[in-house]
């Protein structure tokens, strides 16, 4: 098997590492009452998903 010839440096390693970041979901405002939902959920705030009602929100 392959054995590395020498020792990685701390530099070389952690720059490696460094690209391990989380990113933000992205969020689209609600067609029916302009809410920031994530996008393919139901609203929450309206209950409403793809022009229809799916979740009975009372007022």
């Amino acid at each position: 098997m392959a054995v590395p010839k020498r020792k990685t440096s701390q530099a070389r390693r952690d720059k490696r590492r460094a690209n391990w970041k989380l990113s933000i979901p992205g969020f689209v405002s609600c067609p029916k009452c302009g809410e920031p939902i994530m996008g393919h959920r139901v609203c929450k705030a309206c209950g409403y998903y793809n022009g229809k009602e799916v979740v009975k929100k009372e007022a």
